[in-house]
């Protein structure tokens, strides 16, 4: 795990641009993997690094945060913290099935069922995209820093 670390940073490194792009970049990617909005991912960072002039290809890299092994634990996370958000009925339900839900998801959309949507998805989802609020900003804030001041370190050296 530490050499897969190790090879990033090196990724990262030798991204062109300014330690602000690069990092900024990179916090749009790590802090887009805790959306739920899985399939999606590097589009919307993409997108939102290109809004804040971040490198586009370190957003790319910043993704590899959400993966099989992230996810297990930023889904419950967010989720939960949505429904303490959310309060009243969303605390009433104690699970969430995450496979189910995007077995459910990709059904309605590729069905264009929404009443299977609003009835199955969407009250697991909404606490999803609730709770991926705060998770979202403090996972920008610390990638930016922590790539910023490692890129300028390396800079120096």
């Amino acid at each position: 795990m530490k050499e897969y670390f190790l090879k990033l940073l090196q990724k990262i490194s030798s991204l062109k641009g300014t330690p602000y792009a690069i990092a900024a970049g990179v916090a749009c990617g790590v802090a887009v993997s805790f959306t739920p909005f899985v399939g999606a991912h590097m589009l919307i960072a993409a997108f939102t690094a290109w809004l804040i002039g971040g490198n586009i290809v370190g957003s790319a890299v910043g993704t590899l945060a959400g993966n099989p092994w992230t996810f297990p634990i930023i889904w419950p996370a967010i989720w939960e913290t949505g429904r303490h958000i959310l309060g009243g009925a969303y605390l009433q339900r104690k699970d969430a099935d995450f496979e189910l839900l995007f077995h459910q998801l990709s059904n309605a959309l590729k069905n264009f069922d929404f009443s299977l949507f609003f009835s199955d998805v969407w009250p697991i989802l909404l606490p999803m995209i609730v709770g991926c609020i705060p998770f979202y900003a403090a996972a920008w804030v610390l990638s930016y820093w922590g790539i910023r001041r490692y890129l300028e370190k390396y800079k120096k050296r």
